[in-house]
């Protein structure tokens, strides 16, 4: 007994003796800036609003678990968070002093604060735009969230893996929708797909909530799609959230609806329990009281960048970041069975795409039969050779 309860002590002693790695205490603030959503668009179902602190509760939860792995390190997080107003201007100022910023923002907005403020470092959790990442690509931007392009093949592969290659593609009218509409019609090209038929929907504001409001739309959208050349499925470019909802069961022709709607491709999708999912899903859960979405993870899984960056440099300063995390060295953890790493010449974190209906996730691309020679998840996206993007000499 006595020998026993000498071992403890005698193991505590010599791990006393041994002396602690010299680290400086490091204080290192993360802003979160978002903007307002644009009221003058209507989702068509209550249950389409997003969350109030929607992507700010991600960006919470990402410093809190840096500062469990920081207390060990002196390492000290804080966050700041602010909402600009829909017609504020773009600025830092709210998330003073914060230099690291996760900006759930419009592309604009994003570029805009890249330009102004080239000491500081931005990830991107929110703009999808593909233009970012192919022509107009900043050194002081890396772009966390899945571009448009990304989703695009992901879901494409999907479909393609399934043999359901002829799509109708229903299309909005507002610039976002045209840009997802032709992300898939690359998509489609680049997989072996075929778009057998593109349609344009064309708004116009009917008494949606009104006891005639869903006779209206089931009796339109069935004329609308009616005649359409020979589809195995119909996509739905609509991010505007204008039509895309109203398109499962009520096409002329019995199919399935993917694209902005209907089965979708989302970096995020709070049903999975993959690759030790759960136990982040059940942490956000915990404190924001409500599931996961793709803007909470993106927003999270951006703090956590700073985070691994912030542990191996042993500095907040944004210059000192950017140089580890664009190195062959890091890789984040990001609960997709597989590090994480950021492209060089665009600044794109490489990563898993769920394929998912709003309720459970169907599949994960890549799919296993689209390889690529540098990283199967390339097959994701524009390719070095498709942009002008040449950053970190490229």
């Amino acid at each position: 007994m006595k020998k026993r309860a000498f071992l403890p002590l005698a193991l505590a002693a010599l791990f006393a003796a041994i002396p602690a790695p010299a680290r400086a205490e490091v204080s290192v603030v993360v802003g979160h800036l978002s903007r307002a959503p644009d009221e003058s668009v209507v989702p068509p179902s209550r249950l389409a609003f997003a969350p109030e602190d929607v992507s700010r509760a991600g960006a919470e939860l990402g410093v809190k678990d840096n500062q469990t792995t920081g207390a060990f390190l002196k390492h000290e997080y804080r966050l700041v968070a602010a909402q600009l107003a829909a017609d504020a201007p773009a600025s830092l100022d709210a998330v003073a002093p914060a230099r690291i910023v996760i900006a759930d923002l419009p592309a604009a907005d994003l570029e805009k604060l890249a330009a102004e403020n080239p000491d500081a470092l931005f990830l991107n959790a929110r703009a999808a735009d593909d233009e970012l990442r192919r022509d107009r690509c900043a050194d002081n931007v890396f772009h966390v969230i899945p571009s448009r392009a990304m989703k695009a093949d992901a879901l494409a592969q999907y479909l393609v893996w399934k043999r359901w290659t002829d799509w109708l593609l229903i299309a909005g009218q507002r610039p976002d929708d045209r840009a997802f509409a032709a992300a898939i019609e690359r998509a489609a090209k680049k997989f072996g797909a075929k778009i057998a038929e593109k349609r344009e929907y064309k708004y116009e504001s009917t008494a949606r909530r009104t006891d005639t409001g869903h006779m209206q739309i089931q009796k339109q959208l069935p004329v609308f799609t009616q005649d359409a050349e020979e589809h195995h499925i119909l996509i739905a470019a609509d991010e505007s959230e204008v039509f895309g909802e109203y398109l499962p069961y009520r096409s002329w022709d019995p199919r399935p609806v993917a694209g902005t709607h209907g089965l979708r491709a989302t970096a995020w999708h709070a049903a999975t329990d993959l690759w030790g999912g759960t136990q982040l899903q059940r942490r956000f859960h915990r404190d924001a009281g409500r599931w996961m979405d793709e803007r909470d993870y993106a927003a999270w899984l951006a703090a956590r960048v700073v985070g691994e960056a912030v542990t191996r440099v042993n500095s907040a300063d944004p210059a000192a970041l950017r140089e580890h995390i664009i190195g062959d060295e890091f890789a984040a953890a990001g609960f997709k069975g597989q590090p994480l790493t950021f492209r060089k010449w665009n600044q794109q974190l490489r990563q898993p795409v769920f394929v998912a209906t709003p309720m459970l996730v169907v599949s994960v691309s890549p799919q296993p039969t689209f390889l690529h020679q540098r990283s199967h998840l390339d097959s994701l996206g524009f390719d070095l050779p498709d942009g002008k993007c040449r950053l970190n000499n490229q």
